[in-house]
This record gives C-alpha cells, sequence and structure tokens, in this order.
C-alpha cells in the first residue's frame, strides 16, 4: 500500500507541526490513521445526509468540530499542499458507502488529511512534551484517544 503523502513531506509536515522526527515506518501507521478517520468522518457525514433525504454526502454533512477546524487552519498556514488522488485510493480499499459525496467533499479531503496529520502530531507532544520521535506505543495512545473523539 503506497502512502498517503511522500515521507519527505510527512517528515515536513510533523517537524513543522510539532518539531517531531519521524520516518517511514511512521508514514505506514499515519496512512492507516488518517485512511481511517477520513473513512469514520464520511460515514458521519453520509448519516447526516440521508437523515435529512438527501442521496449525496455534502461538505456541511462532515463532522468537522471547532478542533478540527482549528487543525485545518494550522495546516493552511503550514503552507503545504496534498495529492487528492493517494488519499482517493486508500479510501477506496475501505467498504464502499452507501452514499457518493459530491465534488466540494473531494476537494476538501486533502485538507482534512492535513488537518488530522497535524492534529495527531500535536497530540504526541500534548501526550509526551519531551517526545522528539514517536514510538509505537505513543502512536497507540494517540489512535485511541482520536478514536474516542472522531
Amino acid at each position: 500500500m503506497a502512502g498517503l503523502m511522500a515521507v519527505s513531506k510527512f517528515e515536513r509536515l510533523f517537524r513543522m507541526a510539532a518539531g517531531l522526527d519521524v520516518d517511514k515506518d511512521d508514514l505506514k501507521r499515519l496512512s492507516e490513521f488518517v485512511r481511517q478517520k477520513i473513512y469514520d468522518l464520511l460515514l458521519a457525514a453520509q448519516a447526516t445526509a440521508e437523515a435529512n433525504g438527501r442521496d449525496i454526502i455534502e461538505v456541511h454533512d462532515l463532522p468537522i468540530t471547532n478542533g478540527l477546524r482549528e487543525s485545518i487552519r494550522a495546516f493552511e498556514a503550514l503552507d503545504t499542499e496534498l495529492e487528492l488522488e493517494p488519499i482517493l485510493e486508500h479510501l477506496a480499499e475501505l467498504p464502499p458507502l452507501r452514499l457518493g459525496y459530491s465534488y466540494e467533499v473531494e476537494t476538501e479531503l486533502p485538507r482534512l488529511v492535513g488537518a488530522l496529520t497535524v492534529a495527531l502530531a500535536r497530540a504526541f507532544k500534548i501526550l509526551d512534551p519531551e517526545v522528539k520521535n514517536p514510538q509505537p506505543l505513543h502512536w497507540e495512545r494517540a489512535m485511541e484517544i482520536f478514536n474516542l473523539l472522531l
């Protein structure tokens, strides 16, 4: 499975977002984490769209919390762009949704991936302010927290 982004871009994002050093193995962990969280967001959005009698997921159906919105802004401030195609390839590996999503939702996906990446990097520093290179236990704990919230 290819990564969601180039290793160099991933390393740069983590360094800029939280001063962390990561490697290729961490990119695999990030790809799985982000793929699942994006899917979870789309599942929640699908439920909202269906509850409102629509047959397509729109941007306003996505459960974007204030914290996630702040992470989107933080990602945008890092002036990094992510490619859509690898994200769509990762989502295609998951069970299909009952509803399709709009072009606007699709174009929002790279920003959501970036925001989740920034939020995860910052979560590592909250869990362990001294961490420089997240270890498997850091990844496990951070993912458990995100699973509680997203």
